[in-house]
């Protein structure tokens, strides 16, 4: 008998995670946009926004984080469209924290290792 091992990225779960929602506000991330995390999880919050609230202890790129949680991009940006328009998490791009219109090598390595592990 062949049993069929639980798909993570499954699109009942992906539903349900994100509520039935299919995009977030695009303007607000991007790929390599780092997120922190302002506050601790709180009982009863749903399980991907306190792991990504654990996650962002430090500055983490959106992919990263996909890569972590076994996401999608796309639902990992309405969970962190959740979060900051909670307050939760602060976004932070990284042409702005270097020179304008340049990535940082440290984000791309990041990037990289992220899109690897995906």
């Amino acid at each position: 008998m062949i049993r069929r091992s639980v798909d993570r990225e499954d699109p009942d779960r992906l539903y349900t995670v994100t509520g039935g929602r299919t995009r977030a506000d695009e303007t607000a991330f991007d790929s390599v946009s780092l997120i922190v995390s302002e506050c601790e999880p709180t009982p009863g919050m749903q399980s991907e926004h306190a792991r990504i609230l654990r996650m962002t202890r430090r500055p983490m790129a959106v992919v990263e984080i996909s890569a972590e949680l076994r996401l999608p991009v796309s639902v990992v940006k309405i969970l962190l469209r959740d979060l900051l328009d909670t307050g939760r998490i602060t976004v932070r791009h990284p042409s702005t924290m270097t020179q304008p219109g340049r990535v940082g090598p440290d984000t791309l390595k990041q990037v990289l290792v992220a899109l690897h592990n995906l």
